[in-house]
This record gives C-alpha cells, structure tokens and sequence, in this order.
C-alpha cells in the first residue's frame, strides 16, 4: 500500500453541516450556538489563561524566583584538612570562631575533605558520616550539639484556640 492509495472508510467522513443561513429552517438564526453569552458570540473561545475578568494567576503570582524557607538550618562547612591545621586536640565552635575559620553565632559542620593524622575531639553541630569516621578511626571523637531550637514554628501568643 502506497501513501496515495490511503483514504478513509467508506462513509465515515460526513459533509460539513452549514449553518447560519438566516431564519428559516434548522441551522438558522443562532446556528446551534445558543442565545446569548460569551459562547454564542463570535469564535465563542476566550484566551488561553483568561479568568472571566479576574486577575489571572499568571499576573497574581510575585515576579521573582525562587522560594526562601523560613526554617532553613544554614552551617557554616569546615572541613578536616583545616581541623589538622589548628593544631589543638579539642576542637569547638569558639575555638574555630577564634581561629577565624567561621563567624560568630553560627552553625559548624564538619565535612570530610582532607586527611586527619593527630587525636582531634571534635564538638559541633552537625558533622559528615565520612568525617566522622575518619576522625574516630584516628582516634578521636565526635560530640554533637544540639540545635538551640526544634523544628517547626514555635507556639503563636495570643492563639485563638488555646486564650480562651
């Protein structure tokens, strides 16, 4: 079978109905489209997007990208090559502020790029599976602080449900 030899079943295509040839007889005056309303006029279509007047959400929505987290937990990274050059043996959050590898008031991780050669105690707030398993296969150890706050939004003052 060759492309030109293609046609369609034998009465499956229909002729066109002609509508909207004045008043009398079927198809005439509204021609099937109803009286009145958006769908009778014209194409009867509207724009893709379109509200029925209201403000799109396209236009509704803020103009800038992105999203910023409200509870985001942000960690200042310092990484095992830099524990070694300290040269202490108890590592801390103040020490590491005091040496200048992080700012004050700030969340310490330790990742794990670099080598440790020397017994490090390390205390921070988060550290690395793989920094943590090379600190303690050189003999130290690792302490965790906590978090000064839980996860989540901290109870609302004046809540209407609990004030009563």
């Amino acid at each position: 079978m060759r492309v030109d030899q293609l046609a369609p079943a034998p009465g499956s295509n229909k002729a066109k109905k002609r509508v909207g040839r004045g008043i009398g007889g079927k198809g005439g005056k509204t021609a099937g489209a109803g009286t009145k309303g958006q769908q009778s006029r014209g194409r009867g279509k509207v724009a893709r997007g379109f509200e029925g007047g209201q403000m799109p959400l396209k236009q509704r929505v803020p103009k800038l990208k992105g999203f910023n987290n409200p509870f985001r937990v942000e960690y200042s990274p310092v990484n095992l090559d830099q524990l070694s050059a300290i040269g202490q043996a108890e590592i801390t959050p103040e020490v590491l502020v005091a040496t200048g590898y992080v700012r004050k008031n700030t969340f310490v991780k330790v990742l794990a790029r670099g080598e440790v050669t020397t017994v490090l105690n390390v205390t921070a707030h988060g550290v690395s599976k793989a920094a943590e398993a090379a600190i303690v296969a050189a003999g130290g150890s690792v302490t965790i602080l906590p978090l000064p706050f839980k996860q989540g939004r901290p109870p609302v003052k004046g809540n209407q449900f609990t004030n009563r």
